[in-house]
């Protein structure tokens, strides 16, 4: 069945709640969920019992009657304070089972330059597209959504799974996945229709954290992606997440394609961030990602190398205690230097590296 989304054509998808309910999928889901965590005592629990926590879990799913336990919360400040809620393991089991089979059929649907949470994308992947398009235009329109997360509507995002599917039993299964998101940061906002109430009365929030909410995040700007290229007619463009980069040589266009955008998003009852949207020369270089893209290159913003000193210095601090073996931190600092060098970061790190020795508990 074919139907008419933003001006997108496309087919809902069924019969995709089987295959998420078997058990070769609920153990794969489960290799996925420990991956990197196996010896963490809930994980531990769970897999001391594996056969049984499976069959356990399949049956919940099979008769409806699984629903989302209480995440753990906390917050963090890096790089902007934020809510995170961990699910407990066998939640993050059905999460990696429900996208094991949900994700690779959504993803056909996406354009090309949304980056986040696909694989063969990523951050590395949207970088290398926004150099290339910094080299071709003369300016770029940069925003972001103010509070993302805490402001996606709940009513909305489950209207658009069922612009995607037609599959009673997932679509539940989702609502109750999105139901279950718990208290959010409070954001109260208006929009074109609302009375006094609606902010308080509307659901929103998905927690940060999770498997689902990080990739319902992106699906949920499809539309946006298809109205920009499709009907702005955005020569070049790059979404990660909520990060827009919007590409062109005249400033007059993208100025009038910020305001068709924010017009569109109300739609979504989603802002631009006022002060994070500007348009900027592209010889002055672009914040994207940690990096400060330029026609002729890319260079580690400040705000990221003061990030990465932080946690090297959570590292030796680590280390000194003796709480982390020199092999898990020296994995940790080859992929901070690794992804530093995208943006010529190599000689920072030579110079953080030789400051300061590492120096176990005792060695005076």
């Amino acid at each position: 069945m074919a139907e008419e989304a933003d001006g997108v054509a496309m087919r809902r998808v069924s019969a995709l709640f089987g295959p998420i309910c078997t058990l070769e999928n609920l153990h794969l889901a489960y290799r996925k969920a420990r991956r990197g965590k196996r010896y963490r005592p809930e994980v531990a629990a769970f897999s001391h019992d594996l056969a049984s926590n499976l069959l356990a879990l399949q049956q919940g799913l099979l008769v409806e009657t699984w629903t989302p336990n209480p995440p753990r919360t906390f917050w963090i400040s890096d790089p902007k304070r934020r809510l995170i809620s961990a699910p407990p393991f066998p939640d993050r089991v059905v999460h990696h089972a429900v996208m094991n089979l949900l994700e690779p059929v959504v993803d056909r649907s996406l354009i090309p330059d949304t980056y986040a949470c696909r694989k063969g994308k990523g951050t590395h992947a949207a970088l290398l597209r926004a150099s290339e398009f910094a080299r071709r235009y003369r300016y770029v329109l940069k925003s972001d959504i103010q509070k993302y997360f805490p402001s996606i509507d709940h009513e909305i995002l489950k209207g658009l799974f069922r612009r995607k599917l037609k599959d009673p039993p997932l679509l539940r299964l989702l609502d109750r996945i999105v139901d279950g998101s718990g208290p959010q940061e409070e954001v109260i906002d208006w929009f074109p229709g609302d009375d006094l109430f609606t902010p308080v009365e509307r659901r929103h929030g998905l927690p940060i954290g999770n498997l689902t909410s990080q990739i319902f995040a992106s699906w949920m700007l499809d539309p946006l992606d298809h109205f920009v290229k499709e009907t702005l007619r955005v020569p070049g463009y790059v979404r990660y997440m909520d990060d827009l980069l919007l590409f062109a040589d005249s400033k007059a266009f993208l100025r009038e394609a910020a305001r068709e955008v924010r017009c569109f998003l109300e739609r979504f009852r989603l802002r631009l961030h006022g002060r994070k949207t500007r348009t900027i020369p592209l010889r002055q270089g672009v914040n994207f990602l940690g990096f400060r893209s330029y026609p002729w290159g890319r260079r580690l913003t400040t705000a990221t190398k003061v990030r990465q000193q932080r946690k090297l210095a959570a590292h030796r601090l680590a280390y000194a205690e003796g709480l982390v073996d020199l092999q898990d931190v020296g994995l940790s600092i080859r992929c901070m230097v690794a992804h530093a060098d995208w943006g010529g970061g190599r000689r920072f790190w030579t110079g953080l590296l030789g400051r300061t020795p590492f120096r176990s508990h005792g060695s005076g």
